[in-house]
């Protein structure tokens, strides 16, 4: 049997429609394209639907024996749409007996699953559906238009933009127009390298789980809210400090400014993170879940903090102390931090066996 696979890898269907997927059968998919189309007929995935139901229909008529089967990943599209979509395949693959795949898509973007597909079934072809339109200036301007208002569009193309311009407002404010270039570079390359660390998963999970914690009237959500208070004061305080420090004759270095914004904030972090820790602990012991692994994660965090604070320490003290009293900092920051880890795992192990020679 063959799969005639469609896809959408940012789950389209599942935003404006609220059908989820896998959806398997023709009727069941044009039932699901007729929905889409009455939500948003400008939807490419309309297309996606009835291309891959055409091909469908066209094996059919050979004698072909296959199945129509439509995913769909997540909003976020990445790692978590991409594992969202492989499950589902596996899911599929489980119920259905096939020996190759056909994979339709509307673009390169869908398309870059394939290794994923290829990892577990035979692809015997790909058809791209593309919306054959009239390419005057009137019809771009509108695409254009239609793509601002995407929320994936807007965000990767909006907020450079507004990173730039926050970056010289900063630098006015501060009367010091000539550090915009670097500002603007900066904020940009932390945007950068916030993207491609995938950090933008983490901070949707974080702000599903605070709406989560408040509706499901947890205390995590107050323990939320508190670190994120702890951070912004850690912020604030930090570029404070490095600030001063920029204005200090002696030792203005860029080094030197880093060090002293995290001499100053780090504790601030580590509380944040400490707070959120034990809130989550507390849900879980209430809630009569396993927390014997969540022990070590406040050791864990402790114990960063300790040698960041030490690094720093040491750095910003050779001038004042030498360098073999400022090394002393470093040194027993790493001793400190060694020995706090060992008894994070020691801890965690502990309350692992003990959980379990209780539950035997």
């Amino acid at each position: 049997m063959k799969i005639i696979l469609c896809i959408d890898r940012d789950d389209d269907i599942g935003r404006k429609t609220g059908i989820r997927t896998p959806i398997i059968g023709r009727e069941s998919n044009i039932d699901a394209a007729v929905k889409l189309a009455s939500a948003d007929p400008e939807e490419s995935d309309v297309n996606t639907l009835f291309g891959g139901i055409k091909v469908y229909d066209e094996l059919k008529s050979k004698g072909e024996d296959c199945e129509i089967v439509f995913v769909s990943g997540d909003i976020n599209v990445g790692v978590k749409s991409d594992r969202k979509i492989a499950e589902q395949l596996d899911n599929i693959l489980d119920e259905i007996n096939a020996n190759g795949i056909i994979v339709v898509t509307d673009g390169a973007e869908d398309e870059s699953l394939l290794p994923i597909i290829q990892s577990r079934i035979r692809v015997d072809a790909i058809r791209r559906i593309v919306v054959r339109q009239n390419q005057n200036l009137e019809n771009t301007y509108y695409v254009i238009r239609q793509m601002l208002d995407d929320p994936k569009v807007s965000r990767t193309f909006f907020i450079p933009i507004g990173l730039a311009c926050l970056a010289v407002a900063i630098s006015m404010a501060l009367q010091i127009p000539e550090a915009s270039i670097m500002l603007i570079t900066a904020l940009i390359g932390i945007y950068m390298i916030f993207k491609a660390v995938g950090l933008g998963s983490m901070f949707t999970d974080f702000t599903d789980a605070m709406r989560q914690s408040f509706y499901g009237g947890r205390i995590t959500y107050i323990t939320y809210v508190a670190s994120i208070l702890l951070v912004t004061v850690g912020i604030v305080l930090g570029i404070s400090s490095a600030w001063e420090h920029h204005l200090n004759p002696i030792s203005p270095g860029v080094f030197n400014i880093l060090m002293m914004f995290i001499n100053a904030s780090v504790w601030w972090y580590v509380g944040a993170s400490l707070l959120s820790v034990a809130g989550s602990i507390i849900n879980y012991y209430i809630e009569e879940e396993k927390i014997w692994k969540h022990w070590a994660f406040p050791f864990f965090t402790f114990a960063s903090g300790l040698v960041l604070w030490g690094g720093s320490e040491f750095v910003l003290s050779i001038n004042e102390r030498g360098f073999t009293d400022s090394l002393l900092y470093l040194v027993f920051s790493i001793a400190g931090a060694f020995i706090i880890s060992l008894i994070g795992i020691w801890v965690s192990t502990y309350t692992k066996t003990r959980l379990n020679v209780e539950s035997f």
